[in-house]
């Protein structure tokens, strides 16, 4: 793979030279020949680090929107022709998820067949660790969905939700899976899971995946979400018929899921004894999502200030995972870390190569509900 050049720069600019060669391309940009041979976005090393990553367009004027890790970025047109492109710099080791946003609305990529969801793509730089297990799926794919779902309606959350179960390996322990539609029907868990479990890096366990009703509600420190799941949902799933064991729940949950992940861990203890949370929102205090700067506030936030004063967690197992681009999330998330192995926990702390990000903290989920369920 050739280095990025000052000339290759130049020529994106101009629309001029050797159109888009340096990235494996050939052809003149716009015409048939040219569109036969585009795939996913291309990526070459800049020499002074990161990459350099392609985006091409057919059609009309659009931004790239991606999750989290950039503002978005504008497509320029090449000549007159129906080719829009833009030239991203990424740093070393990044998974994102992007879409283009064109006439106020959203669209997968249609060269990569990586898609998450309908209207979302992913991209990786070349050094990007793998994720093995997660199939690629293309924007149009029908995901496939646990044959058993559950109704969950009235008691202490009041309204309605269909909760879906999967027994993994035959079931076992319960994986409650926090946002549980977006792994449903953006990152396909279910199928993730089975794989892990055929290649041996998975034991038997049943996926529970709850879906959200009111984010900021559920999943801030109080105590609701966690009253109706230790008082209903079990009875609910085991009318099932379901394999399921609730004496080894490992619960997963990334931004506020992840808070509220180890806010359950810590305040029920006798439910939740094993946690894996990905960029846990560990900024959150009460009021804190109100301000210009939620990030701002005391590091830890909330959850530190319970560890500090805790007693002990000596029976806690809990995996801590966040990308190493969100670098305003780390400190947060090192504080809980540390004060958590300080008070007993058994931790395990990783970086995945995202920002704030699930086609970043895929790989992490597998590979720590694995380890809680380990001990």
């Amino acid at each position: 793979m050739r280095r990025v050049t000052e000339r290759v720069g130049t020529a994106l600019e101009s629309g001029e030279g050797e159109g888009f060669s340096a990235f494996g391309l050939s052809g003149s940009p716009g015409t048939e020949a040219f569109w036969e041979g585009v795939g996913a976005p291309a990526s070459v090393p800049c020499d002074e680090g990161g990459w350099a990553t392609l985006f091409l367009r057919r059609g009309g004027p659009a931004r790239i929107g991606f999750e989290s890790w950039s503002e978005p970025v504008p497509l320029r047109r090449w000549g007159d022709t129906d080719c829009w492109y833009t030239e991203v710099r990424m740093p070393a080791r990044l998974r994102v998820t992007y879409q283009f946003l064109a006439e106020d609305a959203a669209y997968a990529d249609p060269f990569n067949p990586a898609g998450a969801g309908g209207d979302r793509s992913v991209v990786a730089t070349p050094d990007a660790p793998p994720q093995p297990h997660w199939p690629e799926v293309r924007a149009d794919d029908v995901l496939p969905v646990p044959r058993t779902r559950v109704r969950w309606a009235g008691g202490r959350l009041r309204g309605r939700r269909t909760v879906r179960v999967h027994p993994v390996g035959g079931g076992g322990p319960v994986v409650l899976l926090l946002d549980g539609d977006d792994w449903l029907y953006l990152h396909p868990a279910m199928t993730a899971f089975d794989s892990a479990f055929s290649g041996g890096e998975m034991p038997p366990a049943t996926l529970v995946f709850l879906p959200a009703g009111n984010r900021e509600a559920e999943f801030g420190c109080g105590p609701g979400l966690w009253e109706a799941v230790r008082d209903e949902l079990p009875q609910l799933v085991s009318e099932s018929g379901v394999r399921a064991d609730w004496d080894r729940l490992v619960v997963a949950g990334q931004s506020l899921g992840g808070l509220s992940a180890l806010y359950a861990a810590l305040e029920f203890p006798d439910l939740v004894s094993r946690v894996a949370c990905q960029s846990a929102s560990f900024w959150w205090a009460p009021g804190a999502p109100d301000l210009t700067d939620p990030l701002g506030g005391p590091v830890g936030g909330a959850i530190a200030a319970r560890l500090r004063a805790h007693p002990g967690l000596p029976g806690l197992r809990v995996a801590f995972d966040v990308g190493e681009h969100e670098t305003r999330m780390l400190p947060h998330c090192e504080e809980v870390e540390d004060l958590a192995r300080r008070a007993g926990a058994t931790v395990r702390v990783s970086r995945s190569a995202s920002g704030h990000d699930r086609a970043g903290w895929r790989h992490a989920l597998l590979r720590d509900v694995a380890w809680a369920l380990s001990g």
